[in-house]
């Protein structure tokens, strides 16, 4: 029998707060028989109060095969209330059923019943920081408790606890953003935190980038928004009569400086166990010493309930290794790179101070290198200090309010005689708590190790919004996250997360109608425009939400950003000609600490400026605005004219850039991949691409643009055995090269001097893993309909699993001589479209298939499909 499973509200599961008054609900459905179909479904939602259920919209009977999802069509739901929702599908197999629940968020300011903004200090703290500031209020409960949400805003971070026990809401909360235009706040269930009687809240505020006072080069300490972190949450608990008991931030909180003397993202955090207050997030405390908080204006943007994951602690590492570098000095590896931090425990008789210094490599003597390579701060970086009271007692402490990334501390001030030890360090891994959604493997380990070391420089650069790398930048460089979009899609459920980052790309866009190179931003002085490479994020990406997750409401949430800024670069192009201060990034032949390659860059900057229009068309298209489609496909076909005749090489069908006298890998793939190369020449130029890698020892030449192109383009177009050799490449550049040397994590340059360990823009050849070797991508959105199409025959098996819209689909492929042998899993409600070397072309429906075909042979005589 059929079942109905993963019920979600907007992209999540029984979600607490969600942010929207007409939210959309989704399913999928699972069946053991093949060929299942769903005949038509039915939807209802109802409000639960302490009365009992009100039924508040019911769907009707709804025919539909394929519909996976259903927007809520009933009155406005109401703020801060509990509903439950059954979704029912009659199916060819069968009905199924299955009821799931939600709460909404807080819809308007009086749904914060007064809360105000409030915070330790009013003024900024003059030559240094003030400690973080620890707020508290006791107040009294009547019982039972039914039910109790927590609803928390932050400039900066808030770090929150309720009789002594932290409220679940993950670390390093609520979400950064650009607090002038949206303020996140989260919402948490706590009613298992509270009792009947008197309760104790208390919360502890880090800076975050709201009020960093250390000087970077990015100028977050000069944001316009910048000031002291504030808080303002409101506590609704109900009880078994429906009678609510409400308990805002005031100005009847108190405060005190607590023992985290100083926070900051890139330097690090300081704790002072002396300066440690026992008991003060517990019922009792006497806090009559302590001032009244500080009422402030705080951030001005609309508050917005957090939609993407939580960042938490998802794993805890022991050391690998630990060295005595000499007195009080120690260093301790980890198995790996990570994003995170060191939680570090000692019992001293003494007072001691200790200071952390987070790598993520050494220095030639051995030592963990925390330089600041590029001078982009002024003082300390990646560092962490902690001062032990004495006395013998055990003290245990990890940072709450920064992160580090790094695979070594290096331990000063550390007692001698009590060596660090597995009890003492340990690490933990730090970031966006996304579901893994995707697998891949191969009988090829170098590829399986690729893969992994991909996989975990994504989930390092996860805080929120996708960065750039843990350790030196912690910003969301636009064109970064756009070049790996698609394998975060692929690998995590990553939607809402790459949701919230389109509002935040599209925010910096606000003012000039071009979208910032950073995302959220700052206000940061330096213009690097123009650079249409990487501000093709904000189309590509909502496009990719599309494609991937069938999500149409992004792209038509921001369509009036999109428009304007296509318009705007159009303008600013030379006769369709465009231009960029950011191109093919980090190609080998760029330096090491970050730089475009000696190539024409208008060939990139070109070339995306097209895919720009074109998917401004194409977003167009889907959502109706005829006249948008009129114009933009006009413009697409204006620049890929104007690329063709500029760039083009008709007598040696290449493409190549003005000036340049080298063969450019980058230029031409990009074209292919584009649609730019006059029809008829695509091969041409494929083939002068793999003649270059062959010429070159079968090594790639590309940066951050085209790396995630030419695997794709050499199996495309019949040098997919080209593709596998550069796959698998250990010399340089290569990502075996990386693996030969030691890398756990993907680097921001091909070569051995790279700045960063953990950057994951040249890591995008996991697109191919999926869409090329385990052969399957999406043709219609969320995988209605997808392709299984390995084009890699050359190695003895690869196999795939991505969660679609409909439920999981997967492929699993081998060679067993001259046969190929491909298991196919097609979720209920889509169709693949499975092309096999050397067979014809076959829809499957649902179910689970297996293929034999004879690949060496073009005959159907060859094929056995069950």
């Amino acid at each position: 029998m059929p079942s109905v499973r993963r019920l979600r509200v907007e992209d999540a599961t029984e979600p607490v707060g969600i942010g929207v008054r007409h939210p959309r609900f989704s399913w999928i459905i699972e069946a053991t028989e093949n060929g299942v179909q769903q005949v038509s479904y039915r939807l209802m939602v109802e409000r639960v109060t302490a009365a009992g259920a009100e039924r508040v919209w019911d769907s009707g009977l709804v025919a539909s095969s394929d519909a996976r999802s259903a927007d809520y069509a009933g009155e406005e739901l109401l703020s801060g209330a509990g509903y439950q929702w059954q979704i029912t599908a009659m199916t060819s197999a069968g009905e199924a059923s299955a009821v799931s629940s939600f709460r909404t968020g807080l819809f308007d300011e009086r749904d914060w019943a007064g809360a105000m903004w409030i915070g330790g200090h009013a003024e900024p703290a003059i030559g240094s920081t003030h400690p973080a500031p620890l707020l508290r209020r006791e107040f009294i409960l009547p019982g039972p408790i039914v039910s109790a949400q927590l609803y928390v805003a932050a400039g900066g971070y808030a770090d929150v606890r309720i009789n002594g026990r932290h409220a679940p809401r993950g670390v390093l909360a609520p979400g950064f953003t650009d607090y002038d235009c949206t303020v996140q706040y989260d919402a948490t269930e706590v009613a298992q935190l509270l009792q009947p009687g008197r309760n104790a809240i208390t919360v502890e505020l880090g800076r975050g980038f709201y009020g960093m006072t250390a000087v970077n080069t990015w100028g977050w300490e000069r944001a316009p928004w910048h000031a002291e972190p504030c808080v303002r949450a409101v506590l609704i608990v109900t009880h078994d009569d429906g009678a609510r008991t409400v308990l805002s931030t005031d100005g009847e909180w108190r405060t005190s400086d607590g023992p985290t003397t100083f926070d900051d993202l890139y330097a690090g955090e300081s704790f002072d166990f002396r300066r440690a207050i026992e008991g003060f997030d517990r019922v009792g405390f006497d806090d009559s010493r302590w001032r009244p908080a500080v009422l402030v204006p705080g951030p001005q943007g609309a508050l917005r309930r957090q939609r993407q994951p939580p960042i938490a602690v998802t794993e805890s590492l022991v050391p690998s290794c630990i060295t005595r570098l000499g007195e009080g000095t120690y260093l301790v590896e980890f198995p790996r790179v990570i994003a995170g931090w060191v939680t570090v425990a000692a019992a001293p008789a003494q007072d001691t101070a200790v200071r952390i210094g987070y790598a993520e490599s050494l220095r030639a003597d051995g030592t963990a290198n925390t330089d600041d390579p590029h001078s982009y701060y002024n003082g300390r970086f990646q560092t962490a200090e902690v001062r032990f009271a004495g006395g013998g007692a055990r003290q245990e402490w990890s940072p709450k309010f920064t992160y580090y990334g790094f695979r070594y501390v290096q331990l000063t001030g550390w007692p001698d005689d009590q060596p660090p030890t597995a009890d003492t360090v340990s690490a933990q891994c730090v970031h966006t708590d996304l579901e893994r959604t995707g697998t891949f493997r191969s009988s090829e380990p170098l590829l399986d190790d690729v893969h992994r070391i991909v996989v975990d420089t994504v989930l390092n650069n996860l805080h929120g919004i996708p960065t750039d790398t843990p350790t030196f930048e912690k910003n969301g460089w636009t064109g970064d996250g756009m070049v790996a979009a698609e394998l975060m899609l692929l690998n995590f459920d990553a939607h809402e997360l790459l949701a919230k980052w389109t509002a935040d790309i599209a925010a910096t866009a606000r003012h000039t109608g071009i979208p910032r190179v950073i995302a959220p931003h700052g206000g940061w002085s330096y213009d690097w425009s123009p650079t249409p490479t990487w501000n093709a994020a904000m189309p590509l990406i909502a496009w990719w939400l599309y494609l991937y997750t069938a999500d149409e409401r992004t792209m038509g949430a921001h369509f009036d950003a999109l428009v304007t800024h296509a318009r705007l670069e159009l303008e600013r192009a030379d006769g369709a000609i465009a231009s960029t201060t950011l191109g093919d990034w980090v190609a080998p032949d760029a330096s090491p600490g970050g730089g475009n390659p000696p190539e024409d860059s208008r060939v990139p900057a070109t070339a995306f400026l097209h895919q720009t229009v074109l998917t401004v068309a194409r977003s167009a298209r889907i959502l109706g605005q005829s006249d948008v489609v009129t114009e933009f496909d006009a413009h697409a076909e204006r620049v890929a004219m104007a690329f063709r005749a500029s760039f083009f090489d008709p007598e040696r069908c290449i493409v190549r850039g003005e000036d340049e006298a080298d063969f450019r890998q980058s230029h031409n793939v990009l074209a292919l991949a584009f649609g730019l190369i006059p029809t008829g020449r695509e091969q041409a130029v494929a083939d002068a691409v793999a003649a270059d890698v062959v010429a070159r020892g079968f090594h790639l030449n590309t940066g951050a643009l085209g790396t995630k192109y030419i695997l794709p383009m050499l199996s495309k177009y019949g040098h997919a055995d080209v593709a596998v050799t550069v796959a698998l490449q250990t010399s340089y550049p290569s990502w075996g090269f990386w693996l030969r040397n030691g890398a756990t994590t993907t680097w921001e340059h091909w070569a051995l001097e790279s700045r960063s360990r953990g950057h994951y823009f040249l890591g995008t050849v996991d697109d191919w893993l999926f869409h090329d070797v385990a052969g399957i991508r999406p043709v219609a959105p969320g995988y209605r309909v997808f392709e299984v199409a390995p084009a890699v025959t050359s190695i003895r098996e690869a196999e795939a699993s991505v969660s679609t819209a409909y439920g999981t689909a997967s492929v699993r492929w081998e060679r067993r001589g001259e046969w190929m042998i491909a298991d196919v899993t097609v979720p209920v409600g889509s169709e693949a479209v499975v092309r096999l070397p050397g067979a014809d072309e076959r829809m499957l429906t649902s179910g689970r298939h297996t293929i034999r075909h004879a690949f060496t042979s073009s005959s159907d005589d060859g094929s056995d499909w069950a």
